[in-house]
């Protein structure tokens, strides 16, 4: 009796299971590639109810990022400004600037402005702003050239390999504490300013200075599991 099947399908689900252990494997791969904070969170800009322009306030005037987060120092969060924070200057700089009608009535009703938030890490992640900002970590380092930017946007991953990136070296990032809102400054900066960091440490190198720092504001390396999972 002739076989019913062609030879060839012999070896068909042998071929039949490589093939689908091959496309699991490239599945499993792009997604661990892509759908990472690197893709999914890096570029979002979401649209704002008011246009306030960060490269206005913090890069053109200058403004200190604690102006209007005048609770990061002290809190795990970065709070958002109270429409009475915008009021102390636009009561009198564009009052009548149609842009603000939704600070000014937020202002007067004591209704809250419905930012949208951009920078968020996931629930099962603890991170304290006041932990970092008061230990010589830059508002820049997490948020990119915030003033730069006409709307805010998310510019660095916030992915597991990103803060521990950081966390494994934190000399890498340190700087002086009156250098944290200055977004623009470096240690590579030719300037006075780190001449008289040297020597108000008593050190010679900038290496000298950052591991310094380090070990008098007892800055800890933590890459265990529960620092951040808690």
């Amino acid at each position: 009796m002739s076989d019913v099947f062609p030879k060839w399908t012999n070896g068909l689900p042998w071929k039949v299971l490589v093939g689908v252990l091959l496309l699991a494997s490239a599945t499993v791969a792009a997604i661990s590639y892509y759908a990472t904070p690197k893709y999914t969170r890096v570029g979002y800009q979401p649209k704002q109810p008011v246009p306030f322009s960060h490269a206005i306030h913090a890069g053109q005037l200058g403004m200190d990022c604690r102006y209007c987060h005048n609770g990061v120092e002290s809190s795990w969060f970065s709070n958002v400004p109270a429409a009475s924070v915008c009021m102390n200057c636009h009561n009198q700089v564009r009052k009548d600037d149609p842009k603000l009608a939704l600070v000014r009535e937020s202002y007067e009703t004591g209704k809250p402005i419905p930012w949208v938030q951009v920078h968020k890490v996931p629930d099962y992640v603890y991170f304290n702003h006041s932990v970092h900002v008061n230990r010589g970590y830059s508002c820049v380092e997490c948020h990119g050239p915030v003033n730069e930017m006409d709307e805010v946007y998310h510019a660095k991953p916030f992915g597991m390999s990103f803060c521990l990136e950081c966390h494994r070296q934190p000399e890498e990032r340190i700087r002086p504490l009156d250098k944290i809102t200055d977004l623009d400054w470096s240690w590579e900066d030719d300037d006075s300013t780190v001449t008289n960091i040297l020597a108000s440490l008593n050190v010679n190198t900038v290496d000298e200075a950052k591991a310094k720092m380090v070990h008098d504001w007892r800055v800890e390396s933590l890459i265990n599991c529960s620092a951040c999972h808690r």
